[in-house]
């Protein structure tokens, strides 16, 4: 993951875009961490990101791992994110 100063990547985002497909880059502003910039190869990235980071689907799926066996069935469409 690099570190790069907000001043630098307000230069040339574009590349720093490029750059956040292969890896995290951690933006930096008065030598203290503000954000993070994550880049996607394609849209599968940007939905496995969504999965990742979308909390009512990730409860869902919590509560699905821990019923009981024998108790209703989840469906599939009971998962997808709006």
């Amino acid at each position: 993951m690099k570190k790069i100063p907000i001043s630098e990547i307000e230069l040339d985002l574009s590349e720093y875009l490029r750059l956040a497909e292969q890896e995290n880059i951690v933006i930096i502003r008065h030598g203290k961490p503000v954000g993070v910039l994550v880049g996607f190869a394609d849209e599968d990235d940007w939905l496995n990101y969504r999965l990742k980071h979308d909390r009512p689907f990730l409860a869902r799926i919590a509560a699905a791992r821990y019923r009981p066996a024998g108790s209703a069935r989840l469906n599939l469409e009971d998962l997808v994110i709006e």
